[in-house]
């Protein structure tokens, strides 16, 4: 039979979850529509996709059904090498994303661009793309697109997800040189080359904000607590944050005398907490934490190992 205090606190981190990603979504949506598109950047990802095939179809395909289309396609496709959530969250983030751009991008499209500076306002476009990126992923959430290419890949080959996302968003990226244009063969490479330029510092600013936040978001921290009153304190941090307790038996070097000593791993957002239940508990107790690099397990991050190779093994 499931608590009902560890039910409540599924709902409570799920209900928050959701609200972030429809959060982070609705930066993503605001930044590609308002300042990227306008200036006629294709970047990575679906939206580079569907900026893509935008263009080349003459304006005549939105961005968000193309965008739309090709996740759906995707899935359907990599179905079998993805796991059920994976799907339902692909699902929910592609069609809440497209929607965003969708009713987003009509009246922004029929409009010159917000910022007319293309620097500053592909510069704060990204900036808000790595934000909303940052955002909803660190809360479990997805847009599909390259996620879907790089889990199949990852599946199937050696090649990293790293990797895959790269090569696919610079390979759109490059695609865009042959976009219709207007001019001889000079004026288009004067065009699109600047326009590639900024495609790609584009990709390095946002993912580089996007990875800030999701390492920021799961950092795992280790907190260790000697107190007299560690059981309530114990207690107090199992049924409050939902994060499990160690207890390990120490014994003072100049008393002598036996105590217990508590550990604890959680995430850095639960730390704060923590610090507030033990000096409430007792406020003589002392506490030490760092950061750890990563820690696998239930509760934390899925540790995902290829097999290894006959050649990897050891001989005796």
């Amino acid at each position: 039979m499931k608590h009902p205090l560890n039910t409540d606190m599924r709902l409570l981190v799920s209900v928050r979850d959701y609200f972030f990603i429809v959060l982070g979504m609705i930066i993503y949506s605001i930044g590609f529509t308002v300042f990227i598109l306008p200036h006629q950047v294709v970047i990575g990802g679906m939206s580079g996709f569907g900026t893509l095939i935008y263009y080349f179809s003459g304006q005549r395909i939105p961005v968000a059904v193309a965008m739309y289309g090709a996740n759906i396609l995707l899935l359907v496709c990599a179905y079998r090498f993805l796991g059920k959530r994976f799907v339902i969250n692909t699902v929910f983030g592609a069609t809440l994303l497209s929607l965003l751009i969708g009713a987003i991008n009509p009246y922004f499209q029929s409009r010159p661009p917000l910022v007319t500076d293309m620097t500053f306002s592909v510069t704060m476009g990204s900036v808000l793309l790595g934000i909303g990126i940052g955002v909803y992923f660190a809360h479990h959430g997805t847009a599909g697109g390259t996620d879907i290419i790089a889990a199949v890949m990852e599946k199937v080959s050696n090649v990293s997800i790293g990797r895959t996302m790269m090569i696919f968003d610079m390979t759109l990226v490059g695609i865009s040189f042959f976009l219709p244009f207007d001019g001889d063969m000079e004026a288009r490479v004067q065009a699109r080359v600047q326009t590639i330029i900024y495609g790609l510092v584009s990709i390095f600013i946002y993912s580089y904000i996007a990875d800030r936040f999701i390492r920021a978001g799961r950092q795992t921290m280790q907190i260790f607590i000697l107190s007299d009153k560690w059981r309530l304190i114990a207690d107090r941090i199992t049924k409050e944050t939902g994060r499990g307790v160690t207890t390990i038996d120490v014994k003072g070097f100049w008393t002598d005398t036996p105590r217990t000593l508590l550990l604890v791993w959680c995430r850095f957002s639960n730390t704060l907490e923590i610090f507030h239940i033990v000096h409430e508990v007792d406020p003589g107790a002392y506490i030490t934490d760092c950061y750890v690099r990563d820690v696998w397990g239930n509760g934390f991050d899925t540790l995902r190992l290829k097999p290894r190779s006959s050649g990897a093994k050891f001989k005796s």
